[in-house]
Protein backbone atom coordinates (compact mmCIF):
# COMPACT_ATOMS: atom_id res chain seq x y z
CA UNK A 1 0.00 0.00 0.00
CA UNK A 2 0.93 3.53 -0.96
CA UNK A 3 -0.39 6.39 0.94
CA UNK A 4 0.14 10.26 -0.17
CA UNK A 5 -1.01 12.97 1.93
CA UNK A 6 -1.25 16.00 0.69
CA UNK A 7 -3.27 19.77 1.35
CA UNK A 8 -0.79 21.49 4.12
CA UNK A 9 0.43 25.21 3.86
CA UNK A 10 0.11 28.17 5.61
CA UNK A 11 -2.96 29.45 7.52
CA UNK A 12 -3.57 32.21 9.63
CA UNK A 13 -5.12 31.01 13.26
CA UNK A 14 -8.83 30.90 13.36
CA UNK A 15 -8.38 29.33 9.35
CA UNK A 16 -9.39 25.80 8.03
CA UNK A 17 -6.96 23.66 5.73
CA UNK A 18 -8.00 20.04 4.45
CA UNK A 19 -5.70 17.66 4.34
CA UNK A 20 -6.18 14.43 2.06
CA UNK A 21 -4.40 11.30 2.03
CA UNK A 22 -4.60 8.83 -1.15
CA UNK A 23 -4.16 5.30 -1.06
CA UNK A 24 -3.23 2.89 -3.65
CA UNK A 25 -2.82 -0.91 -3.28
CA UNK A 26 -4.89 -3.56 -1.36
CA UNK A 27 -8.61 -3.02 -0.77
CA UNK A 28 -8.82 0.45 0.83
CA UNK A 29 -12.20 -0.37 2.57
CA UNK A 30 -10.27 -2.82 4.63
CA UNK A 31 -7.85 -0.28 6.39
CA UNK A 32 -8.47 1.19 9.60
CA UNK A 33 -6.93 4.83 8.99
CA UNK A 34 -5.16 7.34 11.17
CA UNK A 35 -3.85 10.89 10.77
CA UNK A 36 -0.84 12.05 13.22
CA UNK A 37 1.38 14.98 13.33
CA UNK A 38 5.06 15.92 14.49
CA UNK A 39 6.12 19.53 15.38
CA UNK A 40 9.63 20.16 15.24
CA UNK A 41 11.78 18.94 18.28
CA UNK A 42 8.65 16.65 19.64
CA UNK A 43 7.48 13.14 19.34
CA UNK A 44 4.74 12.06 16.69
CA UNK A 45 1.60 12.07 17.95
CA UNK A 46 -1.96 10.64 17.58
CA UNK A 47 -4.36 12.84 16.03
CA UNK A 48 -7.17 10.80 15.06
CA UNK A 49 -8.11 7.49 13.25
CA UNK A 50 -11.15 6.47 11.06
CA UNK A 51 -12.47 2.76 10.99
CA UNK A 52 -13.64 0.27 8.42
CA UNK A 53 -16.01 2.04 6.17
CA UNK A 54 -15.98 4.96 8.47
CA UNK A 55 -18.44 3.15 11.24
CA UNK A 56 -16.09 4.83 13.82
CA UNK A 57 -13.96 7.84 14.58
CA UNK A 58 -12.19 8.46 17.57
CA UNK A 59 -10.11 12.05 18.48
CA UNK A 60 -7.27 13.40 20.55
CA UNK A 61 -8.73 15.68 22.88
CA UNK A 62 -6.38 18.48 21.58
CA UNK A 63 -8.64 18.61 18.19
CA UNK A 64 -11.60 17.44 19.70
CA UNK A 65 -14.58 19.64 17.87
CA UNK A 66 -11.83 21.20 15.79
CA UNK A 67 -11.15 18.09 13.31
CA UNK A 68 -13.03 15.78 11.38
CA UNK A 69 -11.57 13.06 9.97
CA UNK A 70 -13.70 11.00 6.90
CA UNK A 71 -12.90 8.65 4.33
CA UNK A 72 -14.13 8.08 0.83
CA UNK A 73 -13.64 4.25 -0.27
CA UNK A 74 -15.02 4.76 -3.59
CA UNK A 75 -11.94 7.11 -4.07
CA UNK A 76 -9.16 5.53 -1.81
CA UNK A 77 -9.13 8.58 0.15
CA UNK A 78 -9.13 9.45 3.79
CA UNK A 79 -9.54 13.66 4.86
CA UNK A 80 -8.52 15.27 7.52
CA UNK A 81 -10.73 18.96 7.89
CA UNK A 82 -8.98 21.08 10.21
CA UNK A 83 -10.98 24.28 11.73
CA UNK A 84 -10.16 26.85 14.57
CA UNK A 85 -6.70 26.24 13.47
CA UNK A 86 -3.84 27.08 16.45
CA UNK A 87 -0.41 27.96 16.36
CA UNK A 88 -0.02 25.04 18.35
CA UNK A 89 -1.68 22.65 15.65
CA UNK A 90 1.80 23.82 13.48
CA UNK A 91 3.37 20.32 12.28
CA UNK A 92 4.13 17.63 9.44
CA UNK A 93 1.01 15.38 8.94
CA UNK A 94 0.98 12.21 8.09
CA UNK A 95 -0.97 9.37 7.48
CA UNK A 96 -1.17 5.65 8.11
CA UNK A 97 -2.93 2.73 7.19
CA UNK A 98 -3.71 -0.55 9.68
CA UNK A 99 -5.04 -3.36 7.96
CA UNK A 100 -7.23 -4.41 10.61
CA UNK A 101 -10.61 -4.14 12.15
CA UNK A 102 -9.65 -1.89 14.97
CA UNK A 103 -9.28 1.90 15.86
CA UNK A 104 -5.47 2.15 16.87
CA UNK A 105 -3.77 5.37 18.34
CA UNK A 106 -0.44 3.86 18.49
CA UNK A 107 1.67 4.73 15.81
CA UNK A 108 3.40 1.13 15.97
CA UNK A 109 0.00 -0.31 15.27
CA UNK A 110 -0.01 0.66 12.01
CA UNK A 111 1.55 -0.80 9.13
CA UNK A 112 1.54 1.55 6.05
CA UNK A 113 2.75 5.29 5.95
CA UNK A 114 2.39 8.51 3.67
CA UNK A 115 5.02 11.15 3.77
CA UNK A 116 3.72 13.86 5.30
CA UNK A 117 2.41 16.77 4.53
CA UNK A 118 3.48 20.14 6.36
CA UNK A 119 0.83 22.71 8.09
CA UNK A 120 1.91 25.79 9.23
CA UNK A 121 -0.31 28.09 11.42
CA UNK A 122 0.43 31.85 12.36
CA UNK A 123 -0.51 33.58 15.24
Amino acid sequence: VQLQAFGGGLVQAGGSLRLSCAASGRPFGMYAMGWFRQAPGKEREFVSAIGWRGASTYYADSVKGRFTISRDDTKNTVYLQMNSLKPEDTAVYYCAADFAERLPISPALYDYWGQGTELTVSS
